[in-house]
């Protein structure tokens, strides 16, 4: 399908990088004219998949997080890649309120809080190669027309 902007963001897996990428994907979807709500959700759904890549994926050590984002129509798509350890069973790190760090007072809902948030999440992991997740959002407003 063919696209109307792209983008790709490459940093390391620190923790004040989340900061720094939810901005910067919420910058690249302003293009759409989503409403305050829709720009919150995005960047709250990018942080919970970045703080995922650096809490689970790489763990106690430095990666690279990759962002790239995709303007269709009205739809932004997300995908949030690391190259760390994986996740084991996909449909139980899925599962509402399921933690794999209980000792880091981790909730165990960023998952949740995506799919809440965006119109399609979706989780693509390989134990040892690492995780990708794609999320679509698609935005309400009417007068949205990208060229």
């Amino acid at each position: 399908m063919e696209y109307n902007n792209y983008m790709k963001l490459e940093f390391e897996s620190k923790s004040h990088n989340e900061a720094f990428a939810r901005v910067v994907v919420a910058a690249f979807a302003a293009q759409l004219d989503p409403t305050i709500e829709e720009i919150t959700d995005i960047k709250t759904s990018v942080s919970e998949a970045v703080t995922n890549a650096i809490i689970h994926g790489y763990e106690d050590k430095i990666g690279l997080i990759t962002i790239v984002a995709v303007i269709r129509g009205k739809e932004i798509e997300i995908d949030v890649s690391d190259n760390g350890k994986g996740i084991e069973n996909v449909i139980k790190a899925m599962e509402p309120l399921y933690t794999s760090k209980p000792e880091l007072e981790r909730s165990g809902i960023g998952f949740t809080v995506m799919e809440t948030f965006m119109n399609v999440v979706k989780v693509y992991s390989t134990v040892g190669e690492g995780t990708r997740i794609r999320m679509i959002k698609r935005i309400q407003n009417q007068n949205t027309e990208i060229r």
